[in-house]
């Protein structure tokens, strides 16, 4: 009988967010896509919204926008956000909501905070990741899966050091509710000081962790706030910890899929194979073939 032991993936390189102003003028912060890293298939971007205290009458968000041809993932920390499409699809995201929306063929969306969250200020904080779509998908009807926070399986350890929310994928014992068109991982760790932690993870995923908040030690590297630690494919598991000194949590998103190996042609809100098929989609919202969002 041969006994397959786990062997922990290597840390092939650490990456700086930067950042960058979108939406309506909101600052994230952003490790890719830059100009050192363009893609990590098959995720396209992460940005991370805050935490930033708006003040009474100040709260801005992404106002009516286009997309094609891959996913767009909202999680929400702090805050709300409101959104609307061209398809008469609308909701509220609160603090640990998903969205997690295939805009596929094509779909004029928006996210805004709540009148309520607007008038009153508050604290607001969250991710957006966009998902590639294989081209067999890019072109199919937009979809919508919005999770309450009370929906997404919570584990945590038996000395209860760490805890982990499952958006996409399983961990200790917990499986995600929603569906994802590839394989897709999507865990939301938090690691008391003294913590440390192991994932099983499939050997043909892409992986790498955000840390958000504290700072941690992922094999031989050290990563904090805003750095994104990239994982070498070599083994079957990720592991990370937190110093017993550590004065806060650590808090990472481990994002992790199969890679799409396919051609990336991508212009704004449009992510397709070919320059080609970038032009139409840009033709496509211009004539209003995307719909417009009137409610």
């Amino acid at each position: 009988m041969t006994i397959q032991l786990e062997k922990t993936r290597s840390i092939a390189r650490v990456v700086n967010s930067i950042q960058q102003l979108e939406g309506g003028g909101f600052m994230v912060r952003r490790p890719f896509p830059t100009n050192s890293l363009m893609q990590f298939d098959p995720f396209l971007l992460l940005d991370e919204l805050g935490p930033i205290n708006w003040k009474p009458g100040e709260a801005i968000g992404a106002p009516d926008h286009p997309h094609r041809g891959f996913e767009t993932v909202s999680y929400i920390l702090a805050g709300d956000m409101q959104h609307k499409d061209s398809q008469g699809n609308a909701g509220e995201l609160g603090p640990g909501d998903v969205q997690w929306m295939t805009a596929g063929a094509g779909v004029v969306h928006s996210e805004m905070p709540s009148a309520e969250f607007k008038r009153t200020g508050g604290l607001s904080h969250g991710f957006q990741i966009w998902v590639n779509l294989p081209k067999r998908d890019k072109m199919m009807p937009p979809r919508y899966q919005d999770i309450q926070a009370t929906q997404i399986p919570t584990a945590q350890t038996a000395d209860g050091k760490v805890t982990v929310r499952v958006v996409a994928g399983e961990a200790l014992g917990a499986k995600a509710v929603i569906d994802t068109r590839i394989p897709i991982m999507f865990l939301h760790y938090i690691l008391e000081p003294g913590a440390q932690i192991s994932q099983p993870v499939a050997t043909d995923f892409n992986i790498f962790a955000y840390v958000f908040n504290g700072a941690g030690q992922f094999g031989s590297q050290a990563a904090s706030s805003g750095q994104m630690v990239i994982f070498a494919p070599d083994g079957d598991e990720v592991s990370f910890a937190v110093p017993t000194d550590a004065t806060e949590p650590l808090e990472i998103l481990l994002l992790g899929g199969v890679p799409i190996k396919e051609p990336v042609a991508r212009y704004g809100p449009f992510v397709m194979n070919t320059e080609a098929e970038i032009y139409q989609a840009i033709e496509d919202y211009q004539s209003g073939k995307m719909g417009a969002i009137k409610f």
